[in-house]
């Protein structure tokens, strides 16, 4: 039987603009610096609907069916208003743009791992990590109160690779070739992994919402709406 997932603790965030592409893959994510959205109050659904064709016949009185077209019905998403949060005025400027661009959803982002790290200057760096229990293929960020060694990027997916019980290594694609550092880095740095499964890539566009309201008691919240362009990819 099938565990339950959460919606809770589930986070949305939004990287940069990006180009029109009707089908995605992980590389194009590549590098994308991602900022949180927050004040997330509710999701809307993600996914792709099929239209059904039916064409009815006289001589038999029946009718057939065959498959149409497939659509990626609108992301309907309720906030918090926040008017000094970054991600939320980054999509209000995105809601600006012609172009599309990029999100990412971790859900249930409060069930990842993390953990101070550290990470080696070799080929391939090295990222130790006592009994972590992550497997090949688990995405994980990291982030810094200085600098990453060279050839790592804060708020970067990646990919983990050669996983054994205290470290492993990480690429830019699930089974990638292992990213070599070439500088030491400063600071602290920690690791964030989510499980495998939990977190959705997606491109769309940032839609213009209403402000809801109600009665005396009621809450004002804000709709910002996302409309993909493609189906979504899940690591």
């Amino acid at each position: 039987m099938a565990g339950l997932q959460k919606v809770a603790g589930s986070k949305l965030y939004i990287g940069g603009r990006v180009q029109y592409l009707s089908t995605v893959t992980l590389a194009d994510f590549s590098g994308q610096n991602w900022l949180e959205i927050d004040g997330w109050a509710q999701t809307g659904d993600l996914g792709t609907e099929q239209e059904t064709l039916t064409q009815t016949l006289i001589n038999r009185n029946v009718t057939i069916y065959s498959k149409g077209v497939i659509s990626f019905p609108i992301m309907q998403n309720v906030f918090v208003p926040m008017l000094n949060d970054a991600g939320q005025i980054q999509f209000v400027a995105a809601q600006k743009s012609c172009k599309p661009f990029a999100f990412k959803i971790e859900w249930g982002a409060d069930c990842g791992e993390e953990s101070v790290v550290t990470i080696t200057n070799a080929d391939p760096a090295v990222v130790t990590w006592t009994s972590h229990g992550l497997e090949d293929g688990t995405p994980v960020t990291f982030e810094t109160t200085g600098t990453l060694p060279t050839g790592l990027t804060a708020g970067t997916i990646y990919y983990i690779v050669e996983s054994t019980t205290n470290a492993f290594s990480v690429a830019a694609t699930v089974g990638g070739a292992a990213i070599a550092t070439s500088g030491a880095g400063t600071g602290v740095h920690t690791a964030t992994a989510q499980p495998v499964g939990e977190t959705d890539l997606f491109y769309g566009f940032a839609m213009r919402g209403t402000n809801t309201g109600g009665d005396t008691s009621a809450n004002r919240l804000l709709n910002l709406p996302i409309q993909p362009i493609a189906e979504y990819i899940t690591v």
